[in-house]
């Protein structure tokens, strides 16, 4: 098989420079730090650039949330109280932590309904998930620290903890989640080299990218394997209240922090897909010693997130709105899927092979034999359809027979023609 274009998604040569802008760009890279040299960017993010100068592109690259899905009515409503009370706490600036009812509300309701006991002190509202896995990263990683990862893992994670300098280390999954057995070879293989991994990172709810849910079992074996090896456990969750009507225990979904007893799990969630994106409103449990430091690294970052989307967000929560369209919402992105794995079956049948999803925004497809992503990507923009390069996903150089599609964004319409032009790039010499 071969692989195209190296580290660039559109393959062929570099541009040319001249002289004199070699030299600057040179002037400039001497002047960053070592870490700022080898910085890494979201793989999802230049997806993004690279088609949105294309017309008429349907992508399957961002994970975005269904905007018919948005409860306006109750933002406007919620919006017009708080403004109209003038109340200048409002719109002024807040505490780093967080809106306190807002925090009350996630431990008195949110949390619980999760299982998870939590207290105010070990609670910080983050600017979104990505903010809190730069912070956790930041807490807890020294340059060179070993870093355990899911293969395929999340790319706005690897570049989150690549950025800190951390040695990112990859342990297959199988059908139930992360591969114990894979992970304590690992485990094995850093203790010869003299080296202790600083946290595992698992999302294990309807994973981005491969969609997978770990089963109960395997969470609990992951608890015991940290608690032997005294590892962290940095526990990703924005997608385990979109779950469809396979899944039908609470179990199911039920967050290893909820059986964390003796404080290694950090657990981040986020309103991003439950709610709005656009607010940019998350929260990390986490150890009080963690969350304490946490707060320091933020009051360096941002002082505080935004106190006005917080009390929005409080106001959905406290009139029930995120709970009251939360079955919509389900019901809705189950039907994309289906409408995404029917038309994927129309037109590639039995070239490509995926695992049905039972939430979440993606699809996490094997390509057809002797394709590889890179050229895919290539002979896709050319169909006007785009998707995330399945090698964006891995830290061992893998992952080049894979690809992930989202369904979550786009209508049931784009979702049919986008399959076909997939189809044609495909089937393309």
């Amino acid at each position: 098989m071969t692989h195209s274009g190296g580290n660039n998604p559109r393959g062929g040569d570099k541009p040319f420079l001249s002289a004199e802008a070699r030299s600057a760009k040179a002037e400039g890279l001497s002047r960053l730090s070592k870490a700022a040299r080898q910085f890494q960017e979201s793989a999802i993010r230049r997806t993004g650039i690279l088609g949105a100068a294309i017309p008429g592109l349907i992508s399957f690259a961002a994970g975005y949330p269904a905007p018919e899905m948005f409860p306006w009515d109750d933002l406007q409503a919620i919006t017009s109280d708080l403004l109209a009370k003038h109340d200048g706490n409002t719109l002024q600036y807040g505490a780093t932590r967080g809106y306190r009812p807002l925090i009350e509300h996630l431990i008195a309701h949110g949390l619980k309904d999760r299982g998870v006991t939590a207290r105010f002190e070990d609670i910080v509202i983050t600017t979104g998930s990505q903010q809190g896995l730069d912070l956790a990263g930041r807490v807890l990683i020294d340059p060179g620290d070993a870093v355990i990862v899911e293969l395929p893992t999340y790319s706005g994670a690897i570049a989150a903890f690549h950025n800190l300098q951390a040695e990112l280390v990859g342990v297959p999954q199988d059908a139930e989640g992360i591969e114990l057995e894979s992970l304590e070879r690992v485990l094995t293989g850093l203790k010869a080299k003299g080296q202790r991994a600083k946290f595992i990172y698992v999302t294990p709810n309807f994973q981005n990218p491969a969609g997978l849910l770990m089963s109960a079992p395997r969470r609990r074996a992951l608890l015991d394997a940290a608690r032997r090896h005294d590892l962290v456990i940095l526990e990703d969750d924005p997608y385990g209240s979109i779950y469809f009507e396979d899944t039908t225990s609470v179990e199911d979904t039920r967050p290893i922090k909820a059986d964390d007893t003796d404080g290694r799990v950090v657990y981040l969630g986020s309103f991003s897909k439950v709610l709005v994106p656009g607010f940019r409103v998350a929260w990390m449990v986490a150890p009080s010693a963690i969350a304490q430091k946490v707060e320091l690294a933020k009051q360096a970052a941002d002082l505080c997130s935004g106190v006005f989307d917080q009390r929005v967000v409080h106001g959905t929560l406290d009139r029930g709105v995120v709970q009251g369209i939360a079955p919509t919402l389900r019901a809705h992105y189950q039907h994309k899927r289906t409408v995404m794995e029917q038309a994927l079956q129309a037109k590639l049948g039995d070239r490509i092979k995926w695992t049905t999803p039972r939430g979440g925004f993606f699809l996490w497809i094997e390509l057809p034999p002797g394709i590889d992503d890179l050229a895919l990507f290539d002979r896709a923009l050319k169909e006007k359809v785009s998707f995330v390069i399945g090698s964006a996903f891995y830290v061992n150089g893998a992952g080049h027979e894979f690809a992930r599609l989202s369904f979550s964004g786009i209508t049931p319409e784009q979702i049919v023609e986008g399959v076909e032009r997939l189809a044609r790039a495909c089937m393309a010499d």
